[in-house]
This record gives structure tokens, C-alpha cells and sequence, in this order.
């Protein structure tokens, strides 16, 4: 059941957190190093000349945790993303602090090189480490979990110290800080012009217990929540500096849907205010269609996309995967329901589950017809460290060492050869993003999704100086990509041509982008640049040199 077990906010009324008051007795220096992502389908990098920015999304987490370093304290923030990491920030620092995802390892690494070369003390926190320590042996010291009483140890260690210890130390959080007592992010340090889609957290943690996801075991199943107030705060001070876009960040929106209830209004007359400047979007799972009176807020409160672990349209898999609430509702009744609420639907989809057959790969190429989702983040299947799947392949000698896997990407040996599977997920990839298939279901919801989206009142008013700059970049930009240099010129130029004349610029703006993305990055997969698995540690440069024929072919 999704119904929660708590109030929506029951750490609203706990008494301050001693995180909060820590004071130090020394000065310190600390270089937040946040590392560069690996281009894959998540960090929509082609997408970024269009748009003229430089990286996808502000990361939360370095941020809240420079809004949590003690005052007497010094910092510097550098996203790589955005910036190189010099050599003078890391000879400034005292303390190196760095985060990531388990796609950013590689960068880990190299940073962390880096700052032990200059003599410096390495400090490693976020999801990567705190599923996986032993990924990090390098590391100096270890923040495993997310802010509370390990991160006050951390504090009072480089207090006391900054010297390099002798061997690994780790801080990990038993007693976490209440999310109503976060701090905002430090937005102060990021340009938010500089991102795609801005980034806020409501909430933590899942109710699921699916078997090859983590978040059970880092975040636990009851969802834990900011008040209502400290989001509002912060779409504030992203809108506020012109971001149009912003993404939950939440595992899942609706994971606690007496808390999403309680949210939602206040959202919708935040929007109303602003006359709907802010485009929202988030994750949840396909039983929320069982929550119209949800779904109705939402489209009032300007969420426009939603992102959804389908993972497989095929039920048997379903149930091995224990992702049985994909069930509750017919996969592609449920997408149609978002669809008439205004969202656009994205998808996950796994391959390389034991219950694939030969077949799987047209199965899911005509699910994506059928659904019309255009959006399909499509993976084969990895086991993270301390999931039931991992330890359930574990126990069967189906979990490859490092050595086994090298050159591969996934530590799991399949049932089916994995030249197969990899060669079926290529397959669908470069179906699914086919321009002519992409363009189709990009149709199928202007027709049927985008026109139940809520509009602005008073849309001259967002005819801005700076909103007029950046669009007429947009489209200069647009139109060179997609519509003159893009082989597939006749696919945006029909859409274009249509919308133009309905007065949808924004419309084009948004499929065009998106679509060169897709189109772009279904191309690099078929010539092997890019891993089949966001968990993937294998190195695709090797792979281009490797690949000669199959990138011809793509172009």
C-alpha cells in the first residue's frame, strides 16, 4: 500500500539538530569538488548547444552540504560540469570534498588523484559510496548516508585534523537530520542559467521494495519530507533567476500521498501567482493512477512530465522483480490516464532480465509504439551492491568480479549470451529513436497530452528582455541543429511548420531539443560510444577506437 504509516510531517516538531550548532575551534579551507558526468541518455548533453547551457542539473547534495558547513569555515564550490577544477583551488584547499552517482566513479577517481598528489585530505560522500564503500579504498575518508550525526563526526575529525590518516576512516549517519530542518541548497553559488532544469527535493525514500533497487536500503521505505514552505522557497529563488524547468528529484513524488496532498495546493497557488512561469516534472510509480484527485492537482500545479520505472511491458518479469505494483493497472491504460491529466510519460526499461526471451526486444519496440511514451530510458540489467538482486545472483555464481566483467557492461551472467542481449538492446535503441518513430509518438502527444496542459493566463508577460534573448538563441540554435544540419530535417520541419502556425513556439522548442537529443544519442549507441548500462564502469573511449565500422554505419 502506498498509504504512509506516519503524519506527512513528523519530524516537524523535533527539537534542533546539533549539526546545526556545530562550532569549530579551527579554520578550514574546503574545495567542493562536484565531478564531471559521463555523457549517457540521463545528462541530455546533446541538448545543450540548443539551449546554451552547460550541464543538465544543479547537484543537491554538494550544495546542502555547503549550506551545512560551519560559518568559520571557508569553501569553494566548482561543478565540473560547468568549470574545470585547477590546480590553484585544489592548492587553496585544506580539505577536498567530493560526491557522485555510481556513473561519475572514473571522475572520482581522477579528482581524488589529483588532490592526493598536492598533499591533500580526500573526503568522499553521496549514493555512490553509500551503497558501494568498497568501490572507494582510495578514499580518505567516507560520509556514508546522508547528513545528520556522521556528518558532525566528519566535521569534529577535520577540526582536530586535516592530516591524511593512516588508513581509511569511515562516518556514517545513524541519527539523520530532519529534513523539515534542511537548509536551503546553497543556490547562491550556481548561475542557474548555466543548467537545463533546475533540481528540488521533497522527499526521501521509497515504500518499494523492487529487487534490483538500492533506495530501500539508503533511504528506507518511509519517506521522509520537507515541509511544504522550504520547496516553495526554493522554486522561489530558481525562478527568481530565470530558470523555466525544474525537476523532483524525490525517488518517488507520491510515495507518501497524504504528504504530495498536503503539497500540491500550495504549489498550484504558487503557480497561479507566477502565472505558470515554472514547468515541473518528477518520478513516481504507475499506481498513482489510482489517485485522480493527485493527478488532477498535479496538472493544475504545471507538471508536465512524470518519469516512471516500467521497467518491462511483459507481467511475468513484473512479478520476479517484485515490482508488482506495475500490475494494479494495465501499463498502457495507466500511461493513457496520465496522458488526458496533461503529463507526458518517460519510462525506464530493464533488458537482461532472466525472464527475456529472443522476442523481449520487439516486445518493447512495439510496447513504445503502442504507448506512444517518447521518452524510454532503456538499460540492461546491473546488480548494485546490497540489493536482493545482487544478493540473490550471489548466491548463484551469477555476480562477475571486476576481472570478469572488464570490457562488459554488466557484472551479471545472463541467461541468454550477452552478445545477445547487448545486440538486443542496440536493436531497440536505434528503433525506438529511429526519427521517423520518435517524431510519430512526439504527435501522438501534441494531440493527445500537451493540450491538457494548463497554460499562462497572461503569456506577453513572460516576454521578458532576458526569456526573449534566450529564445531567440533557442531557435537560432534549433534551427541550425535540427533544421539544417539535422539529416533528419523533414520529421522537425513538419512538426515545426504545424505548431508554428497553432502558435506553439515553446512546443517546438521542446520537441525539437529533446528530439536531437534522443535522435543523437541513439546513434552514438548503435556505433558503441556509449555504455548499455548507467552503472557501467568500462571505458567507451576504448570502445570508439574499436568501433570504426559500427560509427560509420551510425552516421
Amino acid at each position: 500500500s502506498l498509504q504512509p504509516s506516519v503524519m506527512a510531517h513528523p519530524e516537524a516538531s523535533a527539537p534542533p539538530h546539533p549539526l546545526l550548532d556545530f562550532r569549530p575551534t579551527s579554520r578550514r579551507k574546503i574545495l567542493l569538488a562536484f565531478p564531471r558526468y559521463t555523457p549517457s541518455f540521463g545528462t541530455f548533453n546533446h541538448a545543450y548547444d540548443i539551449m546554451s547551457v552547460k550541464a543538465f542539473m544543479p547537484p543537491q547534495g554538494i550544495l546542502l552540504i555547503a549550506s551545512l558547513l560551519p560559518k568559520e569555515w571557508e569553501y569553494r564550490f566548482i561543478d565540473e560540469n560547468i568549470q574545470p577544477i585547477r590546480d590553484e583551488d585544489i592548492a587553496w584547499a585544506d580539505v577536498v570534498f567530493t560526491s557522485g552517482m555510481h556513473i561519475q566513479r572514473a571522475r572520482i577517481d581522477e579528482i581524488t588523484a589529483r588532490a592526493h598528489a598536492a598533499g591533500k585530505v580526500v573526503a568522499l560522500g553521496g549514493p555512490s559510496v553509500s551503497a558501494a564503500p568498497e568501490y572507494y579504498p582510495q578514499i580518505d575518508l567516507l560520509h556514508s548516508g546522508e547528513a545528520g550525526d556522521g556528518t558532525i563526526r566528519l566535521f569534529e575529525h577535520l577540526d582536530r585534523t586535516i592530516a591524511r590518516p593512516k588508513e581509511q576512516l569511515t562516518f556514517r549517519t545513524i541519527e539523520r537530520l530532519p529534513m523539515t530542518q534542511f537548509p536551503s541548497p546553497a543556490y547562491q553559488e550556481i548561475n542557474v542559467m548555466t543548467y537545463l532544469l533546475g533540481s528540488v527535493q521533497f522527499s526521501s525514500g521509497c515504500p518499494f521494495t523492487c529487487e534490483f533497487c538500492d533506495i530501500p536500503a539508503l533511504y528506507g521505505r518511509n519517506p521522509r519530507l520537507k515541509a511544504p514552505d522550504q520547496i516553495i522557497a526554493e522554486l522561489d529563488r530558481m525562478a527568481d533567476g530565470g530558470l523555466m524547468s525544474c525537476y523532483f528529484v524525490d525517488d518517488n513524488f507520491v510515495g507518501n500521498p497524504n504528504a504530495t496532498k498536503e503539497l500540491l495546493p500550495k504549489l498550484i497557488k504558487w503557480q497561479e501567482k507566477r502565472d505558470y512561469q515554472m514547468r515541473l516534472s518528477c518520478e513516481a510509480t504507475l499506481n498513482m493512477v489510482k489517485y485522480p484527485d493527485i493527478l488532477s492537482m498535479m496538472q493544475e500545479a504545471g507538471f508536465v512530465n512524470c518519469f516512471m520505472g516500467i521497467e518491462t511491458p511483459e507481467p511475468t518479469a513484473l512479478k520476479a522483480m517484485k515490482k508488482v505494483q506495475n500490475l494494479r493497472s494495465p501499463i498502457l491504460d495507466a500511461v493513457a490516464t496520465m496522458n488526458s491529466y496533461g503529463m507526458e510519460v518517460a519510462s525506464g526499461i530493464i533488458m537482461g532480465l532472466d525472464t527475456d526471451t529472443p522476442e523481449t526486444p520487439q516486445a518493447i519496440i512495439d510496447f513504445a509504439k503502442e504507448s506512444n511514451i517518447p521518452i524510454m530510458t532503456v538499460n540492461i540489467l546491473y546488480a548494485l551492491p546490497h540489493t536482493a538482486l545482487f544478493e540473490r545472483l550471489q548466491k548463484a555464481g551469477r555476480i562477475l568480479s571486476p576481472e570478469q566483467a572488464a570490457g562488459r557492461d554488466s557484472n551479471i551472467e545472463f541467461l541468454q549470451p550477452y552478445e545477445d542481449v547487448v545486440a538486443g538492446w542496440r536493436r531497440v535503441i536505434e528503433n525506438i529513436y529511429d526519427p521517423a518513430n520518435l517524431y510519430s509518438r512526439y504527435q501522438y502527444n501534441i494531440e493527445n497530452t500537451y493540450c491538457h496542459q494548463v497554460k499562462p493566463k497572461n503569456p506577453a508577460a513572460q516576454a521578458t528582455p532576458q526569456n526573449l534573448k534566450r529564445a531567440f538563441t533557442i531557435a537560432k540554435n534549433l534551427l541550425w541543429h535540427a533544421g539544417i544540419k539535422g539529416d533528419y530535417k523533414k520529421h522537425f520541419w513538419k512538426m515545426a511548420i504545424e505548431q508554428g502556425r497553432r502558435g506553439n513556439i515553446e512546443l517546438i522548442f521542446q520537441v525539437g531539443m529533446v528530439g536531437h537529443h534522443l535522435i543523437s544519442y541513439g546513434r552514438e549507441v548503435v556505433a558503441d560510444r556509449l555504455q548499455a548500462s548507467n552503472y557501467s564502469p568500462r571505458d567507451v573511449e576504448q570502445a570508439k577506437a574499436a568501433a570504426p565500422e559500427r560509427e560509420s554505419i551510425a552516421a
